[in-house]
């Protein structure tokens, strides 16, 4: 029973090699705003995606892209022998999830207070290679 459970977590650890991620949790942006620029680079080419955040004018993408760099160096430090090039590295999954929220009070007139929610989000970014080869 014990090597049985040894193969089927030695399968699961070869299945992950070829994809790698990368968190940034609590970014004191909108969710909403984050997901204009998230939506650009899903599904994309790791070349095209850093393209796309670079040349970008949202405030949302300089983060993005260094998350991105990030998801890239954690591929790289699984897999030492193989070069980003010829695995075609892309964008298999980004997703942005809503963070905690700042609430805070704006004076209003006639004696009131509206309320401000000042949001921030969790990205997740999940690099995987395109060409199953070496499986």
């Amino acid at each position: 029973m014990g090597s049985r459970k040894k193969q089927m977590a030695d399968a699961i650890k070869e299945s992950k090699k070829h994809i790698a991620f990368a968190k940034l949790n609590n970014c004191p942006t909108s969710p909403r705003k984050m997901r204009l620029v998230a939506d650009l680079v899903r599904g994309e080419r790791v070349e095209k995606a850093l393209n796309i955040l670079k040349f970008s004018s949202k405030e949302a993408s300089n983060r993005l892209e260094t998350l991105l760099v990030s998801a890239i160096a954690n591929w790289q430090a699984k897999n030492e022998d193989a070069s980003i090039e010829e695995a075609e590295l892309f964008v298999k999954e980004i997703r942005v999830d809503g963070g905690s929220m700042l609430k805070r009070l704006r004076p209003a007139p006639q004696g009131r207070a509206h309320r401000i929610r000042k949001r921030s989000n969790h990205v997740t970014i999940v690099v995987g290679a395109n060409n199953n080869t070496q499986s």
